[in-house]
């Protein structure tokens, strides 16, 4: 498969659309126990003494646990994911997290104790009952509470709360060349903290299998292999000894891709109690307690000669880990940035300087799109701004410094290699479908009426695919009948893989989809292992997977039909599904071939096979249309045109899904959404949906997507991946086309996120 094919709806819409999901509040097992947890109040104190025996006395209260209770059990502590050294050679600072806190609370929902019942009310009810006595300490909340030499520490072991800094480039060279640049362009951005709010609150169902000797859990996950893998980091046994079990997934967005301290306790538990656990998290549980995203203090400067060419550009990156750090949040708050350095543009050379911080909040992982946004943000706004102030059209100030379509591959200065791409061809594109050059009416129509109308574009590069594995298998199964079974160890969270996967398999077999079932991180399944769905990978790397074990399996098959067919195997062609004998009427088609060799026990045709996780560079250019009504600072997003090169696409429909879906999450931040701590408390202010503003569906407009092509030359597909390419390009393009539209209004500097409130102070200080 190598073009886009008819799209003919989902298969998972029967399934989810009548109800029949099976998440994993909605599992259950015989004589379970249900699971709750006292957690922290309080952003930093020392916990003096935790006193259980009210709690644990109530009717139906099977047992109450602390950190002392669980002493025996040798819990570990993830490490960051980063094996590269920082800033002269340091390497990343990671503090002990304990799973239930000992001595001290660091962010409001730590958690202190469980407790568990035969119920969740009754679970609930003990949890609340446990007395907690704490000395509250000064907590540091946020860049300007953390940082600074009187700065509370979050951990005593790491001073000054930064536990790593990390560069890249050539600081020198790019000091000589902003030295000597004719214009010097510096910006200020800050990207808060986002919560991933998914539809689907965290859940976890426990048990031990003894005969096994395994720790079994389900719980939402994006990949099994990060999830058990750090599970048993966790535990402190080894990865064989923990199996995830398949569920449906109501969003991932990063912070489903790893384990919580809940997941863990509850597992141990289960292992000591001999029984099943179920736990469900509030809303407000996983407004507290989930990692967030971003929590970014950007700035950068770029350098310009007389002609408007770029000459270099430095960035500088504060990250707020929060209190404890996640295995992906510090690797994609730093490596990110580097892989992309200056994005799509030529410079003589770049810098980049990141700093991980600790603060008393709630972790940051990765979020959808992983700095990447970010990245393309910081450099997007700094373009813009070079626009502005040279008087040329931000369009073509980017087509005079984009990096050629005769260049690729290419090395950028901080040494990744982009694999394909047009750029030219991406912004002429998106001028042409978003009509930019007749704007200036726009705007005066909409003046006319007394709207403040702003336009925005943004020219993006990411990297998509790699991985903490070298490769990513995948297995085939042949059944009786006919049909297929196809493994991958990834799970999808609304991506449509049951699909697109089946139709990938069929397509290079020549059989009817119908006949490919997926089956998505099934542990009792052949042992395959894989990077899960991460990093916009799923389709370059599984799918490229499952297209190379067909070729195989199909190959397998010449021998086989050579005999059905008594023919010399070096006779037979597989052709459009069908083995033949060229010259001859000699043929049977793969599917009749399955079912005729079968046999008691595995198929002949079974096959294992991998894919090298590999690596390529998704880009795009967008450009969107906002309007501000003066009177209330309400901001309207008006008009929204999105051109993306995703490599080779294979489902059209679901790509444009997935590219509307990451518009839709930075819109979302941009226009409300932002995790508000109070600044001395640490207090979460922003914690229920009454607080914390999402996208609604009347925050969009209709998007219009255009999926352009330039394969990549690293995978078998030749894909690139799509499931962050809005957000990647949505916060730039949305954020330029808000500032775009306040500058016209005599507004200088403005921060997201563009509430109405915020615009409207804005405007009357501006006034």
């Amino acid at each position: 498969m190598t073009a886009a094919q008819p799209f003919r709806g989902r298969r998972e819409d029967a399934r989810f659309l009548t109800g029949q999901g099976r998440y994993t509040a909605d599992w259950s097992m015989p004589g379970q126990l249900y699971a709750a947890f006292r957690r922290s109040d309080v952003a930093h104190a020392r916990l003096l003494a935790v006193k259980t025996a009210a709690a644990a006395r109530g009717p139906g209260v099977t047992a109450v646990f602390t950190a002392s209770d669980l002493a025996a059990t040798a819990f570990g502590t993830i490490e960051a994911a980063i094996s590269y050294p920082g800033r002269s050679g340091s390497r990343v600072l990671t503090p002990q997290r304990p799973l239930l806190a000992r001595d001290r609370l660091r962010f409001v929902g730590e958690e202190i104790a469980v407790a568990l019942a035969g119920s969740p009310k009754v679970a609930l009810d003990a949890a609340e009952r446990i007395e907690v006595t704490v000395e509250e300490l000064p907590a540091a909340v946020g860049f300007d509470g953390a940082l600074g030499p009187d700065a509370p520490r979050v951990h005593d072991e790491i001073p000054g709360n930064v536990c790593f800094e990390f560069d890249y480039g050539d600081e020198t060279a790019v000091r000589a060349l902003l030295e000597g640049a004719a214009h010097r362009v510096p910006v200020r951005i800050e990207s808060p903290r986002v919560a991933g709010t998914p539809m689907e609150p965290r859940s976890v169902l426990a048990w031990y299998d003894v005969e096994r000797g395994t720790f079994e859990i389900r719980c939402s996950n994006q990949g099994v292999e990060a999830m058990a893998g750090q599970l048993a980091v966790l535990l402190s046994v080894p990865r064989e000894r923990v199996r995830v079990h398949m569920v449906d997934v109501g969003g991932g967005f990063g912070p489903r891709a790893a384990p919580y301290p809940e997941y863990a306790i509850l597992l141990d538990l289960a292992r000591r109690l001999g029984r099943p656990i179920q736990w469900t998290s509030t809303r407000s549980e996983d407004f507290l307690c989930d990692a967030q995203g971003r929590g970014l203090r950007l700035g950068g400067e770029l350098g310009l000669d007389a002609d408007g060419r770029f000459l270099a550009m430095r960035t500088e990156w504060l990250c707020d880990q929060g209190a404890y750090l996640t295995s992906a949040g510090p690797l994609t708050n730093t490596n990110n940035g580097r892989l992309i350095a200056a994005g799509p543009y030529l410079v003589q050379a770049f810098y980049g300087r990141h700093s991980l911080v600790l603060t008393n909040a709630a972790p940051t992982n990765a979020y959808r799109g992983a700095a990447r946004p970010d990245a393309a943000l910081l450099i997007e706004r700094l373009v813009d701004e070079a626009a502005r102030r040279l008087g040329v059209d931000p369009l073509e100030l980017r087509r005079r410094n984009a990096i050629g379509a005769d260049r690729f591959p290419y090395r950028t200065p901080t040494g990744s290699m982009f694999d394909s791409g047009n750029y030219v061809r991406l912004l002429d594109g998106v001028r042409r479908e978003a009509h930019w050059d007749d704007y200036p009416a726009r705007r005066a129509e909409a003046a006319a009426r007394g709207a403040i109308r702003g336009i925005g574009c943004g020219l993006f590069v990411e990297p998509c695919g790699g991985g903490f594995l070298r490769e990513d298998q995948v297995a085939l199964e042949f059944g009786a009948e006919g049909n297929v079974t196809a493994y991958v160890a990834t799970t999808s969270s609304g991506q449509g893989h049951e699909t697109v996967f089946p139709a990938l398999v069929a397509a290079r077999l020549g059989i009817d989809e119908t006949l490919v079932t997926l089956r998505s991180s099934d542990p009792d399944g052949p042992p395959i292992r894989a990077n899960g769905a991460i990093g916009s990978r799923s389709l370059l790397a599984q799918g490229s997977a499952l297209v190379l074990a067909a070729d195989v399996a199909a190959a397998k098959g010449k021998a086989l039909a050579a005999a059905l067919l008594e023919a010399s195997v070096a006779d037979i062609e597989f052709v459009e599904g069908r083995y033949q004998v060229p010259g001859t009427d000699l043929a049977v088609p793969f599917a009749d071939l399955v079912r005729r060799v079968a046999v008691d026990g595995p198929h002949p045709l079974d096959t294992v096979h991998a894919h090298p996780s590999t690596q390529a560079f998704t880009s795009g250019a967008h450009v969107a249309e906002v309007e501000i009504d003066p009177e209330t600072g309400e901001t309207t997003l008006v008009s929204y045109v999105a051109v993306d090169d995703i490599g080779t696409v294979v489902n059209e429909v679901l790509a444009e899904g997935q590219v509307v879906g990451g518009v839709a999450q930075a819109a979302g931040q941009i226009f409300g959404e932002r995790c508000l701590y109070d600044a001395t408390s640490g207090q979460l202010l922003t914690g229920t949906f009454m607080d914390y503003t999402m996208p609604r569906a009347d925050t969009l407009p209709p998007i219009r997507s255009a999926l352009l092509s330039t394969p990549s030359p690293t995978n078998t597909l030749g894909a690139k991946g799509v499931g962050e390419t809005g957000t990647t390009g949505g916060l730039p393009t949305l954020m330029n086309a808000v500032v775009d539209a306040l500058r016209s209004a005599g507004v200088d500097a403005f921060e997201m996120p563009a509430t109405p409130a915020r615009v409207w102070e804005a405007l009357r200080q501006a006034r």
